[in-house]
């Protein structure tokens, strides 16, 4: 059995470290690039925080039929 397991791993360890590697070069990136903006643009740092535990805005809703606004051709 375990003649079997040693080339799959032996595969994914081929595989998968290369994945593991550019992803964390990609997350490493866009840190360095929010690290480089938040200290650039110090002032928006604490909005953007604010901006993410903001709740979402009420979905709009259509005006009843009572509403004080109809449409001039609506009679």
């Amino acid at each position: 059995m375990s003649e079997r397991i040693v080339p799959f791993l032996q595969f994914l360890f081929i595989v998968a470290v290369p994945f593991i590697v550019a992803a964390g070069a990609v997350v490493t990136l866009f840190a360095v690039g929010a690290l480089f903006d938040a200290l650039e643009h110090p002032d928006r740092l604490g909005q953007r925080i604010e901006a993410a535990f903001r709740r979402a805005p009420k979905p709009p809703q259509i005006a009843g039929p009572d509403h004080y606004y109809r449409r001039y051709w609506s009679r």
